[in-house]
């Protein structure tokens, strides 16, 4: 007996510091502003990861066009995009974004791929609409020698006045902000890989005295004369990049430079915005609801079940915690979907309960005594705990692993964890608080405590 309880206290004493994590680790500071620093918001590392539909923000659905990409490398350029989208997007400064590919239709010529960007907190749709994107389009060309003397070249289009030499932004390495030393203005330094540094050494080698005109989406930015070759692979983008503006236009240069081409067309089919206000409403409104579910319930375990009901509403509590404690360390990502199936795994884990309960009673009405009936009760419920909940748990995968929408795939991922859980908290934790309690000659007092109903 002395064992039992030594493990069940042990039991409640973790149990009292996960839910002190949840607790501890769900805060935001801001910081105020100083003289050179603006005001700062900082939260915690293990705060709990909202969707866009309880925090608020901005969702841009995009439509890929995979034509002329052979099937087997889809999946892979979808990846890469992905991974691109991401890194655009924490350059942006959004607070934990979320990229996701869905495949949209049947299996086969009738599907899509479509890219899924969720940026909770952010609130101007056209600048995260040229921020994800975006695609700077970076071309060195030669001004043709019909024009190479002449004062204007007004009226005349790019194609027309100037002529390809196959060096792009595509054989770009990286890109870097440097800054003149004796000017002090900003130029945007490149340095392209080695198939860039030796077409850029063939065409200086071979074009001295040529102007390369260095174009960006467009637009020339510089047009220097070529006096010499210029070996490993270094240009600079200079000139036009004035005072603070012209900085922070640099800045942006060099960090799309760095990112890239898309590695496949994306098309925006679909923007939303969600507000901060209606955010916080849904978050009200879920943690109500799961409020009260938690007090219906415990009401409930308590009256009908007496002592039984209220070692499982400790056991209750003991699953929200570890169900909270993990959204916050896989993390999962809460959407309204999400709550609800955690709600829903709530009933699940009352469920498990009350069919040891049940098992307990009839032991009992055959004449066992308490501490046989407790254990044969726990013996005779498990199989079919173990059942129902493992039929949860293959659907759970089910909608998971072939969902194609990212709220379906939240929903079963947080109900699956539930279920899991919940047969940890019934089978071992209902059954090590249970078992801590005497129940050798056990007089009408315990009995009414382990009756239930209207019953004695």
């Amino acid at each position: 007996m002395f064992k039992r309880r030594f493990w069940a206290v042990i039991l409640i004493l973790l149990s009292a510091l996960i839910g002190y994590f949840v607790y501890s680790t769900n805060w935001v500071k801001v910081v105020p502003a100083t003289e050179t620093v603006a005001t700062t918001t900082i939260s915690s590392n293990h705060k709990f990861k909202l969707g866009l539909d309880l925090n608020g923000g901005i969702e841009l659905i995009y439509k890929a066009d995979t034509r002329g990409i052979a099937a087997g490398d889809i999946s892979g350029k979808m990846n890469s995009l992905k991974d691109l989208i991401e890194r655009r997007v924490n350059m942006f400064g959004v607070s934990e974004p979320i990229i996701q590919i869905e495949k949209v239709g049947l299996v086969g010529s009738d599907s899509s791929e479509q890219l899924i960007v969720d940026l909770p907190g952010a609130t101007n749709i056209e600048e995260a609409i040229a921020q994800v994107g975006k695609t700077y389009v970076l071309e060195f060309k030669f001004l043709k020698k019909e024009y190479e003397n002449a004062t204007s070249t007004e009226g005349l289009t790019l194609e027309q006045t100037f002529e390809s030499t196959g060096l792009t932004g595509a054989l770009l390495n990286k890109a870097s902000l440097e800054f003149n030393g004796t000017t002090g203005e900003p130029n945007v330094a490149l340095q392209f890989n080695k198939d860039g540094s030796d077409l850029f050494a063939k065409i200086t080698k071979e074009n001295v005295g040529r102007r390369l005109a260095i174009i960006l989406d467009g637009n020339i930015k510089s047009m220097p004369v070529i006096r010499e070759e210029i070996t490993g692979g270094k240009a600079s983008i200079s000139g036009g990049f004035v005072g603070s503006a012209g900085i922070k236009e640099a800045k942006d240069l060099v960090n799309n430079l760095n990112l890239g081409a898309l590695p496949i067309p994306i098309e925006l089919i679909s923007t939303q915005s969600i507000g901060a206000s209606l955010g916080s409403e849904a978050v009200a409104a879920s943690t109500h609801a799961g409020l009260w579910a938690f007090i219906v319930i415990s009401l409930f375990l308590v009256l009908w079940y007496r002592l039984p009901g209220l070692l499982a509403v400790v056991s209750l509590s003991i699953y929200v915690a570890i169900n909270l404690a993990l959204f916050k360390l896989i993390p999962v990502t809460l959407t309204a979907a999400g709550i609800a199936g955690f709600i829903l795994s709530l009933g699940m884990a009352v469920d498990a309960n009350i069919l040891i309960f049940e098992r307990m009673k009839e032991e009992l009405a055959r004449g066992r005594v308490l501490a046989d009936a407790v254990k044969e009760g726990f013996a005779r419920a498990w199989l079919s705990i173990r059942d129902s909940n493992t039929s949860s748990i293959i659907t759970a995968i089910i909608l998971y692993a072939f969902s194609s929408t990212p709220v379906v795939k939240g929903f079963a991922l947080v109900f699956g964890l539930g279920v899991l859980v919940s047969m940890f908290t019934a089978i071992t934790a209902s059954r090590t608080l249970l078992l801590a309690i005497k129940h050798d000659n056990a007089g009408k007092i315990m009995h009414f405590l382990f009756g239930s109903g209207a019953g004695k």
